[in-house]
């Protein structure tokens, strides 16, 4: 915050009591200048924080554990809002889904570097009530530590496969992205999705997210 305005006029003020025996003329203007109002501090930044997909996952992890010490993910998604396109890897709003074996419970949790009056909180936070804890979110669930590639790194690699013809067509191209577990590798890839939802598509890349290796594509 920029205090130099208000650091001049409190130097002003300090001038004034030392000269108190100066002239009337001097006492005036003394007077007139310890007056001035202090500027009013510059308004908070306004503008949205771009999160990877990573990013985002980690600060919704943390929430997670303290929510249930066991809570381990079982789907991660970006959320498509005017602030940005998907490209490049980044969103403002994330929204990961957790499981916990020993609460027999599932949660929402959000993460939001958005801006807009409709959004969810700033930060991360969690989103509705427990869900239930079944065989699906059993077999969803993966270990965080196998999260290793980005989604800026898994855009780069769909853009290889496919992607940057599309962007060519269409410079605005939204994408989005999912991460879940592959049940016959055993490990979560990454969704690379052009288009505002799974359904809505133009194309797709899947990428494995722990060695970073392109796994295929399609539309």
């Amino acid at each position: 915050m920029k205090l130099y305005r208000l650091a001049f006029t409190l130097s002003v003020i300090s001038f004034a009591i030392l000269t108190v025996g100066c002239s009337s003329t001097e006492n005036k203007s003394a007077e007139s200048a310890s007056e001035k109002p202090a500027s009013s501090a510059p308004p908070p930044s306004k503008q949205p924080t771009l999160y990877t997909g990573q990013e985002a996952f980690n600060r919704m992890m943390g929430l997670a554990l303290k929510w249930s010490a066991d809570a381990q993910p079982a789907r991660l998604e970006s959320v498509l809002t005017t602030e940005a396109t998907g490209q490049n890897g980044k969103s403002t709003i994330w929204r990961g889904y957790f499981a916990s074996p020993s609460r027999r419970a599932t949660k929402t949790i959000v993460c939001s570097g958005s801006r807009q009056p409709d959004a969810p909180p700033f930060g991360a936070s969690t989103e509705g009530t427990e869900g239930l804890y079944n065989a699906e979110a059993a077999n969803l669930a993966f270990l965080p530590l196998l999260v290793k590639t980005d989604t800026d790194k898994a855009f780069d690699i769909a853009q290889q496969h496919g992607g940057e013809a599309i962007l060519k067509k269409d410079a605005q191209q939204p994408v989005t992205y999912v991460l879940l577990k592959d049940r016959k590798q055993n490990v979560p890839v990454w969704y690379v999705i052009y288009g505002t939802s799974e359904k809505d598509r133009k194309g797709i890349g899947v990428i494995n997210a722990t060695t970073g290796a392109f796994v295929s594509a399609g539309k």
